[in-house]
């Protein structure tokens, strides 16, 4: 991406979050006071990932597991019958609300609307070659594989 790319993309992830963040806010409320009536925990989960140019930030994620579900050890993934989440936390993983927060990542400028997946601290060292390009990248929300696939989902589906 040249300069002027980058900025018309810097802009539009900037337009777009506030936007976002105006029109989906009964949703984030919902999403909190959904995730208060399972238990009584903090509704917004932070973790150290690696950003642009390896730059460590901080994501944001609705919590959607039990405030003691890395106790032994992380909770990167899991699958729907993994007995760390919670009742919220399941139907916000399925509907992808638990991502909403990352919309103040995008504003802040630590992710992308579309870009790689951000890397958890010590997967990042070990890229290697071409692998490592992905540092020279903003994180994204969702990446470009995801749109394809999706996209190409859709027709097959049609």
């Amino acid at each position: 991406m040249n300069n002027i790319q980058a900025i018309i993309k810097r802009t539009f992830d900037i337009l777009l979050s506030v936007v976002c963040l105006v029109v989906f806010s009964p949703l984030f409320l919902y999403c909190y006071l959904r995730i208060k009536k399972d238990d009584k925990g903090p509704a917004i989960y932070s973790q150290e990932r690696i950003g642009l140019h390896g730059k460590p930030f901080r994501i944001f994620k609705f919590r959607s597991m039990r405030t003691d579900a890395e106790k032994h050890g992380s909770a990167l993934s899991c699958g729907d019958s993994d007995s760390r989440l919670t009742k919220s936390g399941k139907f916000l993983r399925e509907h992808h609300l638990d991502e909403l927060p990352q919309l103040w990542n995008v504003l802040i400028g630590d992710m992308s609307f579309v870009g790689p997946r951000p890397d958890v601290p010590g997967y990042a060292d070990k890229l290697v070659g071409d692998d490592r390009d992905v540092l020279k990248l903003r994180p994204g929300i969702t990446g470009p594989a995801t749109l394809k696939y999706r996209l190409e989902d859709e027709m097959i589906s049609e």
